[in-house]
């Protein structure tokens, strides 16, 4: 028994089981870097045609989180699976390095810094979380020009940002002015509508009488506010002008103006002891240019006309401070009002307010003041709590407020229009993309692109002795020159008159420290990245960022581009979906893990499971949608590696010694063969297909659906007794392993740009001369699809299960013990069922694991199990009617016997 054992030809290959992922990738990684694996890639494609994913540059600081592990990883399968496609696909990686986090972490350390240690420490931060994240990223498989990455502070990249500046200027696209923007009471600056995010809040909701002369008798135009400290700067009233106002008698708050609409609720916010009753309905047109006093400032309010006003809510009638909101700003441009906006960097009130015991107090902190004034002046109708969703800074997480203050724009209308067309021009995947990036350009206002902080690049702005702004082109472009030489720390370091010598300038004028939104920094990477390396090209072919980056990066590139260049910077646009925790729901990320408990940094997951998981995990999900995360999902994974893991391996050490290179013979493959080689053809075509359409999810289900069903369920097992018993050279054995390798080498390509480390580990076993990564896919090869195989196959495991059913029952009650001591009589209709198995009759035993099967026909398909009277072959374990036909070896069945003797039966 034992030398028989000795003579199968059992697997072999030294490609563990245990894949040992978190100690195997590193020493890959040092092997890929060592031998420029990204650089010969790109060298084997030099001559192919481009395809340009521009990364969206994260920003530098902290640890790679799941979210951004996520982006990266979305990222690298579509340049390794575009270059596995045969394109020429570079990858150059980014990051964006200034702006307020990194600011408010080095002032929060150490007070009291000039601007240039600011600046000086705040590139350290970023330098320092560079060199951490690229570390991260490396480990996580992805390919790209890691030591030339592109950083917006560098000089190169600062002085393309103030050209594109200047260029704005040159197309009169810039303009100053002092108008109400989101601004930071906590971060003391401006912010563009990205940087803010919206959660709830609870305000005080007032009603407010302003009082007036209508019809010749006292009355009072009421107003709904839910932000009591604007009243100070309150310089009209709006009311919409179709719709109708009614002036109601509602008792003991005398004579009012409300929407009709609006009246029942109003009088149940006022608690009115009896209904108000109609004194008389009007249009809001009609009472335009109506005064009424202002509550308790000594000034009027004037009603005018606006089509912004609704009757969601409130009374109908507007409270307007032109300096503290847009649409406020809009209707006091349209009427000349005054822009007064009494507030200063910290929220709090400046001596504009006009109540002397307001001045410093913190506006939100003066709600409570203000109404207090309201009622005591007997003008407040009601208040409540009223919750809502209200703009935050993303930052400092404090209440954003409207602020007018003097500030820089870009002209969204000049571009707008283009903008739009080059939307609809863009692919946007998913469809959905295009309509909400869409809505956001048709309201976008003005940019306001100056900030009031350090850490970023220079508003390039000189200004002349009386202050006004000079906007000169020339000028912008030679501070470029000077900051691509000295950086922009030149702008902070050297005086007003050093830097009017170097632009050429009077000596009078001078400079301010306002430097420029940062989304233009990372919104004009087209033209300092696309355009200015040899190895990319613009347009892009795809951008690819979270869902967010619609109000983002995608927009600020889109404008910028279309600014500059009159088109979008992206022919394509991916859109992915947040990681959120599976239980709560919350996003994962670095801004929004205040209170989150679990671990968020990748390199805790890739520590404990190995990258090979966390990209299993990428290509497991629809990404278009929320991403879910959790431990246990990493755990349930863990069994789908495991199982494409060990069927490389099977395949691998089933072909130990099959020699590459062989061919067989068509007639030599069974139905079997030709059924999993043409399955291997629907499964190529289907992932190549994914991969085309970015949808990775796709490439996942099919090769797992592969492995695990029809190789690992089906056809390793179906072939594993020729595989192990019949003659090592016979043709049934090579035909089989010409196949495995066919399945082999398909697979490990398929899976390369998602299990990167696995996919390489499992090809250098096969093939030691090449990298898997240097590979294209494989092609469908139209000779292998067969799709009588796999009908047949289909019908014949249909019937494979109805004898597994009677093989079961038959051990259950105790006639077999187990299904190759079965003899099965199998009733087969005279019909098509019974055609095709007739067909197939010499390959029945194989294809349902049996010893000893009989055919008969009958009415319908079934199975009856008898115990074989047959005799076990001691080698390959089925009973045989031929075990002992050859005297020198009589326990073995005749296959068997020729196998170990190499004499033919």
């Amino acid at each position: 028994m034992s030398t028989y054992k000795e003579t199968l030809n059992l697997p072999k290959t030294d490609f563990p089981m245990k894949a040992g992922l978190t100690a195997k990738e590193p020493v890959m990684l040092e092997k890929w870097e060592k031998e420029g694996l990204y650089e010969q890639i790109q060298e084997a494609r030099s001559e192919a045609p481009a395809y340009i994913l521009h990364d969206g540059p994260p920003f530098a600081n902290g640890d790679v989180h799941m979210g951004t592990a996520l982006n990266k990883i979305l990222k690298d399968f579509v340049v390794k699976s575009r270059t596995m496609m045969g394109f020429r696909a570079p990858f150059v990686p980014g990051w964006d390095c200034h702006g307020l986090p990194i600011e408010f972490k080095v002032v929060k350390e150490s007070r009291g810094l000039s601007p240039v240690e600011v600046r000086k420490r705040s590139e350290e931060y970023a330098r320092k979380f560079i060199d951490i994240q690229r570390a991260q990223f490396r480990r996580l498989g992805v390919l790209g020009e890691w030591e030339k990455p592109y950083l917006t502070l560098d000089p190169t990249y600062e002085s393309e940002i103030v050209r594109s500046f200047g260029r704005f200027v040159q197309k009169d696209l810039v303009y100053r002015s002092k108008k109400p923007v989101l601004w930071s009471t906590g971060a003391q600056t401006a912010l563009a509508e990205a940087e803010v995010e919206y959660q709830d809040k609870t305000s005080p909701s007032i009603y407010v009488k302003f009082a007036t002369e209508f019809d010749g008798a006292p009355a009072s135009v009421v107003i709904w506010t839910t932000t009591p400290w604007t009243l100070p700067a309150n310089q009209a009233i709006a009311v919409h002008p179709r719709h109708t106002y009614v002036l109601a008698d509602a008792g003991a708050l005398g004579r009012v103006i409300v929407a009709e609409a609006l009246l029942s609720s109003f009088a149940e916010t006022a608690k009115l002891e009896t209904a108000p009753t109609v004194i008389r309905s009007f249009k809001g047109e009609e009472i335009a240019g109506l005064k009424a006093a202002h509550p308790f400032l000594d000034r009027s309010s004037t009603v005018y006309t606006a089509d912004f006003v609704t009757l969601d809510t409130g009374t109908g009638c507007v409270h307007i401070a032109p300096g503290h909101g847009e649409d406020d700003y809009r209707l006091g441009l349209e009427h000349g009002l005054s822009l007064l906006s009494p507030v200063d960097d910290n929220g709090c009130f400046t001596e504009e307010v006009g109540v002397p015991e307001l001045v410093g107090q913190y506006v939100f902190k003066a709600n409570e003041r203000i109404i207090e004034i309201l009622a005591e002046k007997q003008a407040l109708v009601a208040r409540q709590d009223y919750q809502h969703s209200y703009p935050h800074c993303w930052r400092s997480k404090t209440p954003v407020i409207f602020r007018a203050i003097e500030q820089f724009f870009i002209r969204i209308d000049a571009v707008r229009e283009q903008a739009l067309k080059g939307v609809d021009e863009t692919r946007w995947l998913p469809h959905w993309g295009r309509n909400r990036i869409r809505g956001t350009v048709e309201s976008r206002p003005d940019w306001c692109i100056s900030r009031q902080r350090t850490w970023g690049v220079p508003l390039p702005v000189f200004y002349d002795e009386a202050g006004e702004p000079i906007l000169d082109p020339a000028v912008i472009d030679k501070v470029a020159d000077v900051i691509a030489e000295k950086g922009t720390n030149a702008w902070f370091e050297l005086d007003d008159q050093q830097w009017a010598e170097l632009v050429g300038l009077p000596a009078n004028v001078s400079r301010r420290n306002d430097t420029l939104d940062v989304w233009i920094d990372s919104g004009v990477s087209h033209e300092a990245v696309l355009r200015k390396r040899k190895e990319l090209s613009f347009p892009a072919d795809l951008y690819l960022e979270a869902t967010d980056q619609h109000r983002g990066w995608f927009q600020s590139s889109l404008m910028t581009s279309v600014a500059l260049n009159d088109v979008p910077p992206y022919r394509a646009v991916l859109t992915h979906g947040f990681v959120v925790d599976v239980d709560t729901k919350k996003k994962i990320s670095k801004s929004a893990q205040g209170g989150y408990t679990k671990p968020t940094d990748a390199d805790h997951y890739v520590k404990k499971y190995g990258a090979d998981l966390l990209r299993l995990w990428v290509s497991s999900v629809n990404f278009t949608d929320d991403v879910p995360f959790s431990e246990e999902i990493f755990m349930r994974l863990t069994d789908a590696y495991r199982r494409i893991r060990n069927t490389l391996r099977i395949l691998l050490a089933n072909l130990h010694d099959f020699p590459k290179g062989t061919t067989v013979a068509p007639e030599s493959l069974t139905l079997v063969d030709r059924w999993v080689l043409a399955r291997l053809q629907q499964v190529t075509e289907n992932c190549c297909d994914a991969y085309e359409k970015l949808e990775f999810h796709r490439v996942f289900h099919q090769v797992n659906q592969f492995c695990a069903v029809e190789l690992s369920s089906l056809y390793v097992d179906i072939t594993k007794d020729r595989l192990y018993c019949d003659a090592a050279s016979s043709p049934r054995r090579r035909a089989t392993q010409y196949v495995m390798a066919q399945v082999f080498e398909g697979l490990c390509k398929l899976l390369a740009p998602i299990l990167a480390f696995t996919a390489e580990e499992a090809w250098s076993y096969w093939n030691t001369e090449t990298s898997i990564h240097l590979c294209k896919f494989p092609e469908k090869d139209a000779a292998l699809v067969n799709d009588k195989a796999l009908v047949s196959m289909e019908k014949l495991l249909e019937v494979r299960a109805v004898i597994s059913q009677a093989v079961e029952q038959a051990q259950k009650a105790g006639a077999i013990s187990n299904i190759l001591e079965a003899k099965v009589v199998l009733t087969v209709p005279s019909e098509a069922v019974g055609e095709m198995i007739n067909e197939n009759a010499a390959e029945l035993e194989e294809l349902f694991i049996l010893s000893h099967i009989e055919l008969q026909p009958g009415a319908t398909l079934g199975a009856v199990i008898e115990k074989t009277s047959q005799v076990r072959c001691s080698r390959c374990w089925r009973h045989r009617p031929d075990v002992g036909v050859v005297s020198e070896h009589p326990e073995l069945c005749g296959r068997c016997a020729e196998a170990v003797s190499g004499v033919t039966v």
